[in-house]
């Protein structure tokens, strides 16, 4: 197994004498239930249930009477319910009987001494059937695809990940970490198939892996479609939201399509409830907290870089490359560099936006903006000279403090730059290999 970062989360949820029942998120094959299977051998205890399975799901066919269900799962095990053991129940593909999800707070009030885990591939459609959910019952994580340090930590890289979790990283170092970043960046973070890279490097045999991944994707999508022409809707979205990304897209006719804006919103929706995308709306402000404008055109940020790659047909080409900005046009970065940022969040609902100013005919858009501290700090991923930063400037000459960040293929440095208007502002570059460890670097680089 490769060792998650939020197993750290999961022991400090178990130790804390305050902990709920936990609903873990996120999507098909990005391990969840690998990590819990992990986590559970450090209980005393652990009883695993998988509603997709008749024998597992009879055991939750009444869920009105906590008490009686809590023994019957007991039983089922051979374990013995009694509080001087530490137990864990992980309840697993919870979308088949989503009222499981109603009755998670009764374990609290009548069982506190028992930790109690449910997930799904699917989950969030079972979610938004339900007509309450037990709001300050439950605590919520999301599981994210694997990350660049967690790949590394795969990878059997322990020395780097020490090297790049102190700033300043010493530049000589910076062609090794590229490297490893590439090969990184050519497969993704799909568990299973980042595991299968590392153990042998062979790229041809992973072809039948994303091709399998994606098609049950689109199938499980489907199975929650209102009607056939919205099931149309989801495989088209899904064979060119890759094509669209970092592009500010329009529902209405997406993809070179005759569908309207209705349709596809629907299949957008049922397509983000499966974790699989993730419209980032821009917004115009400059402090927090991020307010995202719901009118304005999104951006598409797609579930991982590796299932891009495969769709886009890019992990040949990507062999050859030493600079990924020249990928796609740099999509393949702005894709990157958001799915690492992302990754840090591990509680749900966390809002990425990016910055626009519309006014008078002129525009500027700064690809990401990063709450930091009591600031928004811009981030531009870019790969030319630090002069060309235009609406980087705009958004500098708007906001109260003096720091941002460009994310590019280069050297770690500390531009002092001014504003077309005189502000001076320090501009942090920053290779992208070190796009998940922003927050350490914005505070070395702010200190």
């Amino acid at each position: 197994m490769i060792k998650r970062n939020l197993l750290t989360e999961l022991i400090k949820w178990k130790e804390s004498s305050a902990s709920l029942p936990l609903i873990l998120r996120g999507a098909r094959q990005v391990g969840k239930t690998t990590l819990i299977n992990e986590f559970g051998k450090s209980f005393d205890q652990y009883l695993y249930f998988n509603l997709e399975k008749d024998e597992d799901a009879i055991l939750f066919k009444d869920t009105s009477n906590a008490g009686r269900l809590v023994q019957v799962l007991f039983i089922s095990r051979g374990f013995q319910l009694n509080a001087k053991y530490s137990t864990l129940i992980f309840i697993d593909e919870v979308q088949e009987k989503p009222e499981i999800i109603e009755a998670l707070r009764y374990f609290k009030e009548d069982f506190s001494y028992l930790h109690v885990i449910v997930t799904g591939s699917l989950l969030e459609f079972g979610l938004s059937k339900l007509s309450k959910i037990p709001v300050g019952r439950v605590e919520f994580m999301e599981l994210h695809p694997l990350n660049f340090k967690e790949y590394l930590l795969g990878s059997k890289q322990e020395s780097l990940i020490q090297l790049l979790t102190k700033p300043p990283i010493e530049n000589d170092m910076l062609p090794i970490i590229f490297n490893h970043f590439h090969d990184f960046t050519l497969i993704g973070g799909m568990p299973g198939i980042t595991a299968a890279y590392i153990k042998d490097k062979d790229l041809t045999r992973l072809r039948s892996l994303y091709s399998g991944i994606i098609e049950s994707y689109k199938d499980d999508v489907e199975k929650y479609a209102a009607s056939e022409t919205i099931r149309k809707v989801v495989r088209h979205i899904m064979d060119t939201a890759p094509f669209e990304i970092d592009n500010r897209i329009s529902l209405n006719h997406f993809g070179a399509s005759n569908y309207r804006t209705r349709e596809v919103k629907e299949a957008m929706s049922s397509l983000s409830k499966a974790r699989l995308l993730e419209l980032i709306y821009p917004s115009t402000q400059t402090v927090p907290p991020i307010v995202s404008d719901l009118k304005k055109r999104p951006r598409l940020h797609f579930l991982d870089v590796g299932l891009v790659n495969y769709q886009l047909g890019l992990h040949q080409e990507l062999l050859t490359i030493q600079d990924l900005h020249q990928i796609s046009k740099g999509k393949l970065v702005q894709q990157i560099v958001n799915q690492e940022i992302k990754s840090l969040d591990y509680l749900p609902g966390g809002k990425r936006a990016f910055w626009i100013r519309e006014e008078r005919g002129t525009s500027s858009e700064v690809d990401i903006i990063y709450p930091f501290k009591n600031m928004l700090i811009p981030i531009e991923v870019k790969s030319g000279a630090s002069g060309t930063l235009r609406s980087l400037h705009e958004f500098m000459d708007r906001c109260p403090h003096n720091y941002a960040v460009r994310v590019y293929s280069g050297k770690l440095s500390i531009d002092e730059l001014s504003t077309s208007k005189g502000k001076k502002y320090q501009l942090l570059n920053l290779p992208y290999f070190l796009s998940a460890w922003i927050p350490e670097y914005l505070e070395w680089f702010s200190n």
